[in-house]
């Protein structure tokens, strides 16, 4: 009857303890883990004071106990996990930084038919086998400004256009979009994906992931297909 009598009291204690250290860690929880630490001691504490004032005829449940530790652990756990997650996301934004750096003064070669000419402009075809195609270049308002039948072969081959018209007509500088047609020996269509290639001006390392600017266009890393280390080039349109 003793143990009864004293019980209430030392619970109401530890209660008190929880409630001021919940209170605490609310308003100074900069830090998940330090929180969950703090309440974790308080669990402990709990937990020690209510076995040391069990009810022998009633004792307390062990395995309640046993899961709410385990679930302490997990959490703890998950949260130090994140942590670390937090940091190698971190570390992977500053290797993308410094990987877009490296291409600034390159010649790249990225997915697409729009290309920015000033000079010239180069274009990477692709076909899948021997096809004799007709290459069509547009400017930015859709007029066509160059036309020529071109003789592909199976695998890559580069189109350099020096801005020049059917008609000899030399085109300022803009963007200009190439569309290519192309049939086999047996006048079935071949598809030929496109390519445009340029030389990297700049890189935003403010955005996520950063970008490089080409022609006045923007692209991430990944959209880098391959690197040009010189430009030689297989055809160049003529006047």
């Amino acid at each position: 009857m003793a143990v009864d009598a004293t019980m209430p009291s030392v619970v109401t204690s530890a209660a008190a303890t929880t409630t001021t250290s919940s209170s605490s860690t609310g308003t100074t929880s900069s830090n998940s883990t330090t929180g969950l630490a703090s309440n974790f001691q308080t669990f402990l504490t709990l937990l020690t004071t209510q076995l040391q004032n069990q009810n022998p005829l009633d004792p307390l449940d062990t395995n309640q106990f046993t899961a709410q530790l385990v679930q302490f652990a997990q959490v703890e756990q998950q949260l130090k996990q994140n942590d670390q997650l937090a940091s190698l996301v971190a570390l992977q934004k500053t290797a993308q930084s410094t990987q877009a750096l490296n291409f600034v003064g390159s010649t790249v070669a990225v997915d697409g038919s729009t290309v920015a000419f000033n000079g010239s402009a180069t274009w990477n075809l692709n076909s899948a086998k021997d096809a004799n195609a007709t290459i069509t270049i547009s400017n930015s308002a859709g007029q066509e400004v160059y036309n020529g039948g071109y003789s592909l072969k199976s695998g890559n081959a580069s189109f350099v256009w020096d801005g020049k018209g059917n008609d000899g007509t030399q085109w300022p500088p803009g963007n200009y979009k190439m569309t290519v047609t192309a049939k086999d020996s047996q006048g079935q269509p071949v598809t030929v994906s496109t390519e445009i290639q340029g030389v990297v001006d700049s890189v935003d390392l403010t955005a996520s992931p950063a970008l490089l600017s080409m022609g006045g266009n923007n692209y991430t890393v990944d959209q880098i297909k391959r690197v040009i280390r010189n430009n030689t080039t297989t055809s160049t349109s003529s006047s």
